[in-house]
């Protein structure tokens, strides 16, 4: 997962155009206002926003290539979510204002992601308008259609409840359909064809990308964070945080135990024919969830091929890959059972980053004004991280101390560390262990 030289063997790096931006690493020694680590949407965004709105002379040092990570691998749904905490949860630890402004702010980072695309001309469709979540049982579907009442009656969300048949009729049929929800806004984009648009923009207005670029030791000195590579030194001002699963915990002590990476996993089928479409009475570009404690991910991508994601395995060994590769395959073929014997043509992982207080982390090192962070979107990345960029370049750009009004209090500042920070991937498993047995209640 973090041999930052090689691609992903993904559809996304298969059918996307690297010739629009050429960066170079960085070598010898160099300075700038801001230096930012990561050089995915978080990292580009927060470089984009504080050199177009600010003028400010910002760096990216990518580990990989632009594009590398989560970012050029996720399942490109830009849709509302972030946060894992039940809606109870969340009102009784945040209160119905503070909730409210956060999911508020993850429609502004819908259009924030759509403003983008279409002001810097990315070539990357815009597909659908709404998610769509499939209940895998009756008990499921009665849950969702509270669920989706209370979400209209107290956040205020475009969310309506289908029962099976309208929802069969409207947009596609399958083995587990017992009804169902449709959430607006949301839509689907090719996820790295994005990240390289917003990095050729980055560029455009003045930050200077470094791919291949990893950062070996972080330290201070005569009041400037000096990052080291292995080809240069950077002396910065300030410095971003932006790694989210591929956080590099052990550059900054306040970052470890923190974040948990959990590993995601997508396989894409060849081109599925009209009459194979038909089969399942597949209408629909919308992307589309189910609602299983594990759940599963899909979208009919531009060409017709079919998208199908889910969890990885804890570790990530090359057993337990594999033997998620074939779960995923007999879950598509047991969903839509017409499609037995579609080939798989792509199958990649990814990482997605959890916190303790399952709610993202933006803020500012308490200590340490000079820097500052973003990750934990707990699988909704796509608008959370761009949105997350501009507040933590309007922040700088602001020169404010303090957290600005805009920032939900549920996003503020780090989550408490993980306990037994070393042992993570062992109480994951055993976490997933017990999801995948509610879900076969």
């Amino acid at each position: 997962m973090y041999r930052f030289g090689e691609a992903q063997p993904s559809y996304w790096e298969a059918t996307a155009d690297r010739d629009q931006v050429t960066p170079e690493s960085l070598s010898g020694e160099q300075s700038c206002d801001v230096a930012v680590i990561g050089g995915g949407y978080t990292g580009m965004s927060a470089a984009y926003h504080l050199a177009r709105d600010y003028q400010t002379d910002v760096r990216v040092l990518e580990a990989g290539h632009i594009g590398w990570g989560a970012s050029g691998r996720n399942g490109g749904f830009c849709s509302v979510g972030g946060s894992k905490l039940e809606l109870e949860a969340e009102l009784s630890a945040f209160g119905i204002k503070n909730v409210r402004q956060y999911y508020q702010s993850q429609v502004d980072a819908i259009r924030l992601v759509k403003e983008i695309i279409q002001d810097e001309n990315i070539d990357t469709p815009i597909q659908g308008d709404s998610e769509l979540e499939v209940a895998h049982t009756p008990r499921a579907f009665a849950n969702m259609k509270s669920h989706a009442a209370r979400q209209l009656r107290l956040l205020g969300l475009d969310i309506e409840a289908l029962s099976a048949e309208a929802f069969r009729e409207r947009y596609f049929d399958s083995a587990e359909l017992h009804g169902a929800t449709r959430l607006r806004p949301t839509f689907g984009l090719h996820p790295l064809r994005y990240a390289l648009g917003l990095a050729k923009a980055t560029e455009r207005v003045g930050a200077r990308l470094h791919p291949k670029s990893e950062v070996l030791n972080w330290s201070k000195a005569d009041g400037k964070q000096v990052l080291t590579t292995a080809g240069g030194v950077l002396r910065a001002k300030k410095v971003v945080m932006a790694g989210n699963g591929f956080t590099p915990e052990h550059l900054r002590k306040e970052f470890y135990g923190v974040p948990l990476p959990m590993i995601s996993a997508i396989i894409v089928t060849r081109r599925l024919t009209d009459s194979e479409l038909e089969q399942h009475n597949w209408k629909t570009e919308n992307p589309s969830i189910n609602s299983r404690e594990v759940l599963n991910y899909f979208r009919l991508l531009p060409d017709n091929r079919f998208m199908f994601g889910g969890r990885g395995h804890a570790t990530g060994s090359p057993d337990g890959s594999r033997q998620i590769f074939e779960k995923l395959k007999s879950e598509l073929k047991r969903q839509w059972p017409a499609w037995q014997d579609i080939e798989i043509e792509y199958r990649w992982h990814g990482l997605i980053c959890m916190t303790r207080r399952k709610t993202p982390c933006i803020g500012m090192i308490d200590g340490d004004p000079d820097v500052f962070y973003g990750f934990g979107y707990h699988g909704n990345g796509v608008n959370t991280s761009n949105w997350a960029g501009k507040q933590i370049a309007d922040w700088i750009g602001s020169g404010r101390k303090a957290a600005p009004d805009s920032l939900p209090v549920m996003v503020r500042g780090l989550s408490p560390r993980f306990p037994f920070a070393t042992q993570r991937l062992k109480y994951l498993a055993l976490a997933l262990r017990w999801k995948h047995f509610q879900d076969r209640r």
